[in-house]
């Protein structure tokens, strides 16, 4: 499970996008981006978050590490903003903060990956559905002259429909993905190629790792989910599948 840490103190919000994560110290005297269980979103963003956050490190691709942040009460005391008030008590319990990287900016094309790594990042976003890396949004950092991937909250869209509905692996193994648009499809190398490497490395015991990451009261139980085990045998199918499936996904299609 990802490291734990106390929230010391909230810094300042980021005030991009709906979730407004916020810079918040740490209990051992890092600094992170925290994205909060109270935002709008709900805590099924930080479970994408974990899950292709990990997937992504464990494969060589660079992202900023993870803790599980425990923010008590008391955090949101001496706040002035109302609006970042009411997130923060909102948010008392397990929150996710993600290492803050000084003196980072946002992905312009300055500074671009090689072809290789653009391939990677193409790649593990056509195989968790992650739509978000587009010029309108790059969710790159580019810190002492090299590209960190950062905010995977939009992949894995198909948990959005628990605990509503039963989870459905065939027919996220077969949601095709369109990265014409991808703000990395230019620099990229053939992923084809990449995928014949990197598949391989996907194992379910690889799988099992990242999922067993993920706090347990963040898998938000259901129908057919009984319970936080099942939850991530879910979240494992969804991917073993779609994995197996390149065809359906895979840009360039599967060789």
């Amino acid at each position: 499970m990802l490291e734990r840490i106390e929230g010391t103190r909230y810094v300042t919000p980021l005030r991009e996008g709906g979730s407004l994560p916020g810079i918040v110290e740490g209990s051992d005297l890092g600094t992170y981006v925290v994205k909060f269980r109270g935002a709008g979103q709900g805590l099924k963003v930080l479970v994408a978050e974990v899950v292709v956050g990990g997937l992504a490190g464990r494969l060589g691709i660079r992202v900023p590490a993870m803790v599980a942040v425990d923010l008590s009460r008391d955090i949101a005391r001496y706040e002035a903003d109302e609006e970042v008030q009411d997130l923060l008590t909102a948010s008392v319990g397990l929150n996710l903060g993600v290492d803050f990287l000084p003196g980072s900016f946002g992905y312009d094309g300055s500074w671009p990956p090689s072809p290789a790594e653009a391939a990677q990042i193409v790649w593990l976003d056509a195989f968790t559905a992650n739509v978000d890396r587009t010029w309108a949004n790059p969710n790159l950092l580019v810190w002492h002259r090299t590209v960190w991937a950062i905010d995977h909250g939009a992949a894995l869209y198909f948990h959005h429909g628990w605990p509503s509905r039963s989870p459905d692996p065939a027919r996220f193994a077969a949601q095709p993905f369109d990265a014409s648009k991808h703000v990395l499809l230019d620099v990229a190398d053939d992923v084809r190629s990449v995928h014949d490497r990197l598949a391989p490395l996907v194992t379910a015991d690889l799988v099992d790792s990242v999922l067993g990451d993920v706090p347990e009261e963040w898998l938000e139980t259901g129908v057919g989910l009984a319970d936080p085990a099942a939850v991530r045998s879910a979240y494992a199918e969804h991917l073993l599948v779609r994995l197996a499936s390149p065809a359906a996904w895979l840009p360039g299609g599967a060789r």
